[in-house]
């Protein structure tokens, strides 16, 4: 694969990735179940469909696919728990639009990270790009922020670190199996909050909500964006990663009719701008070679 199609196969990925997190809030509003048992029975499915994918591209060996995850491999699960577990945490502390904020960090987070782990330098377009887009999603949030949401923030941050790190660690080491690393992790999210989750088995109908809840948003996404990640900077796919924040609130708009209130419309504009302006100018550039 060439350097220009190893591009566009990386963006494709994480921008698919991130429209799949963004449909989060249509399987919450479907579902009539409070949060840990929707957390420990999403967890549970998407452990289940990214072991098939392990088993299938391991041959059914799970101990080999295991081993295959090397030590980077072992230091991510714990990552990657943090990273899944985290923001529901930080929701119950704080308040979503604080989270969004602090979330909205990711590009600014992992180049740091890029820049002092790899020394990967961020290109001025994509600081600006994410500068835009920080200013918007603070507009879309307000400026509302309490004392006590200062454990919320800090836990927000948390979950952005980790993913910022999850999104370094699988551009460092691309034969990272990033598959066996998401569903040891999504299993030992199940395994902690199943214990808090209410007593009592979902109908089939929720049963089957949560199975597409867990494989599209937490299996498939997380997979299908640190694949992508590999192939792009760090910071740029945290960038593409924000669509996540400005299509959520769409979908459940279109789908049962919650419109966004003015702040939101224009914080959400300017986002979807800077990350739509900061594509473009990707698809349009080719690398120079030399002979």
């Amino acid at each position: 694969m060439g350097q220009i199609g190893a591009r566009t196969y990386g963006m494709v990925l994480v921008t698919v990735a991130a429209v799949l997190w963004s449909t989060a809030g249509l399987f919450v509003r479907l579902l009539d179940l409070e949060v840990w048992t929707i957390l420990a029975w999403r967890s549970l499915f998407a452990a289940l469909s990214l072991a098939l994918v392990v088993g299938f591209q391991n041959r059914w060996h799970p101990i080999e696919a295991v081993r295959a995850t090397g030590w980077p491999g072992v230091a991510a699960i714990p990552i990657a728990v943090i990273s899944m577990g985290s923001y529901v945490i930080a929701l119950n502390l704080t308040t979503v639009a604080n989270v969004m904020i602090v979330y909205a960090t990711v590009p600014f987070v992992a180049t740091a990270v890029a820049f002092f782990w790899i020394g990967e330098r961020a290109k001025s377009r994509v600081l600006l790009a994410s500068g835009i887009a920080l200013v918007g999603i603070v507009i879309m949030a307000g400026f509302a922020t309490r004392a006590q949401d200062i454990a919320g923030n800090a836990v927000a941050f948390l979950m952005t670190l980790a993913f910022a790190v999850q999104l370094v660690m699988a551009r460092r080491y691309p034969l990272l199996e990033m598959a066996s690393i998401n569903a040891i992790a999504a299993a030992l999210c199940a395994v902690i909050f199943w214990p808090l989750m209410a007593a009592g088995i979902p109908t089939f109908h929720q049963l089957s909500i949560l199975a597409l809840f867990g494989i599209a948003t937490t299996g498939l996404a997380y997979l299908l964006f640190l694949t992508g990640g590999r192939h792009i900077p760090s910071g740029e796919a945290g960038l593409i990663g924000l669509l996540d924040v400005v299509l959520a609130p769409f979908w459940v708009w279109l789908a049962f009719g919650e419109r966004p209130g003015q702040a939101a419309i224009i914080g959400g504009s300017l986002v979807l701008a800077s990350v739509l302006w900061y594509l473009s100018g990707q698809l349009w550039t080719k690398p120079l070679h030399t002979s």
